[in-house]
């Protein structure tokens, strides 16, 4: 389970997508959760799908790699289709299993909900996969910049996101390091009830707050020592730059969103 956690991981890669500006994956992103959520149809459905291969394709990232990442949101995935599933109420009954009833409605809430979230966590994943953290945080940065004027603290918003980013796989395998070695030290994690479990983690939960805590201190100690003190009057060693390839990718999105806009509200397919 611990290996199929692939949120914030870099995949490196030579793709078209790889080279793109990170400000123009952030704004594509951003288009395509709005897009997702739009409106309840198939068509809209079909046209997200079909973006999302597309994308997926361009990227070079291996699709087995990418859905890999859906295992750890399974237990997630699965309660929300189940609790909409069974609550909703409206609309006429197809299964009727003593006090289980399910209706046609439920059904197409829940098929809709679930297919949402998978292509939510898949869409968004890729921006991870194909944008470094100093790309994202970069990025990030000069998209918001124009908060600055008002206080608000963009870049230290930034690099909390860049360092949480990196923090995760580095965390991740700090806790496979942990199991293993509390494993071999004779603690069963999958026998017994759930008040046994949740006391079985305690050896494994305190030595990973322990680490993250000593990372921590390790990190604030060593950009101290490099003597930083914010964003202010930093310069960038590489800074972004936009290309043919960022504007073309620009009206692509662009016509994509007029596309789904007008499937939503104005097509009759709708």
């Amino acid at each position: 389970m611990l290996r199929d956690i692939t949120i914030g991981q870099y995949y490196r890669a030579d793709s078209l997508l790889h080279r793109l500006d990170p400000r123009v994956k952030l704004f594509g992103t951003l288009v395509y959760v709005i897009t997702l959520f739009l409106h309840k149809s198939p068509v809209n459905y079909v046209m997200s799908l079909i973006f999302l291969i597309t994308v997926i394709a361009i990227s070079k990232v291996p699709v087995s790699y990418i859905i890999k990442g859906l295992r750890a949101i399974a237990v997630i995935l699965i309660f929300s289709v189940l609790i909409n599933m069974l609550f909703i109420e409206e609309g006429k009954v197809v299964i009727d299993i003593g006090w289980i009833q399910i209706t046609d409605e439920g059904l197409e809430t829940a098929f809709y909900l679930g297919t949402r979230l998978i292509m939510l966590v898949l869409g968004t994943s890729l921006l991870t996969f194909t944008t470094t953290p100093n790309q994202l945080t970069d990025g990030l940065e000069k998209s918001l910049g124009f908060l600055n004027k008002i206080k608000v603290p963009v870049h230290v918003m930034a690099m909390i996101m860049s360092i949480a980013l990196r923090f995760i796989p580095v965390l991740t395998e700090e806790l496979d390091k942990i199991m293993k070695a509390q494993t071999a030290r004779g603690i069963d994690f999958e026998s017994g009830g759930l008040l046994k479990r949740v006391r079985s983690m305690v050896p494994i939960v305190v030595p990973l707050f322990i680490a993250a805590v000593r990372r921590a201190n390790d990190l604030a100690m060593a950009m101290e020592s490099r003597c930083y003190h914010g964003g202010e009057g930093r310069t960038k060693l590489r800074p972004l730059v936009y290309g043919k390839r960022d504007l073309a990718a620009y009206a692509v999105l662009i016509i994509f969103t007029i596309w789904m806009i007008y499937l939503s509200f104005y097509s009759p397919w709708r």
